[in-house]
């Protein structure tokens, strides 16, 4: 079995429309995964399946289940660990110094949504500036202006035309030191 990341966009565990926990869980295992784990309480979900197919396959029916459940009607990204790992390895934001950002992020988007865009993409108020996109993940930093930081989705929503959902690169950090082993 191979881990994958699922990624909700709109998602607060416990809130309206939103699955708890252990309904998150749940229906990802009724779905055929091999094991689930919710991360955190944004909608970040580790799960198992033979392979990316089956995993795309557990996530369809684990999210049919969660509209039954609670009313969920958010997308779901997901992501091979291996992939997501290999992505952290390269270090990407090694060239962003730290008195410079406000945080690093990975946004998570449709894989067949165009992306003929021009890098970098920068917001107007030039606090959030997207540096690499493709494969449906976006790799950007958040800068504070005015005692208000950026934020990569709605400049990505608006530039690509489709729903994203976007994570604290330390988020991600967090997932694979929790649930990557090297195979």
């Amino acid at each position: 079995m191979m881990k994958f990341a699922g990624f909700f966009r709109n998602v607060n565990l416990g809130q309206p429309k939103s699955p708890t926990r252990s309904q998150l869980e749940s229906a990802y295992l009724q779905a055929g995964a091999g094991m689930a784990a919710s991360v955190m309480s944004n909608g970040t979900l580790v799960f198992s399946a033979p392979d990316k197919p089956g995993a795309l396959r557990v996530a369809d029916r684990a999210c049919e289940t969660l509209r039954q459940v609670c009313g969920l009607r958010e997308p779901v990204f997901v992501r091979n660990l291996g992939y997501l790992a290999a992505l952290a390895g390269e270090d990407p934001f090694a060239d962003f110094g730290a008195p410079a950002i406000t945080e690093r992020c990975i946004s998570f988007f449709d894989i067949d949504a165009a992306t003929h865009v021009e890098l970098p993409l920068e917001s107007k108020r030039k606090d959030c500036l997207v540096f690499r996109l493709g494969d449906g993940v976006a790799l950007s930093i958040t800068r504070e202006i005015n005692g208000k930081a950026g934020y990569p989705t709605p400049l990505l929503e608006k530039t690509l035309n489709v729903p994203v959902t976007t994570r604290g690169w330390a988020t991600l950090l967090r997932v694979l030191d929790k649930h990557w082993q090297e195979p």
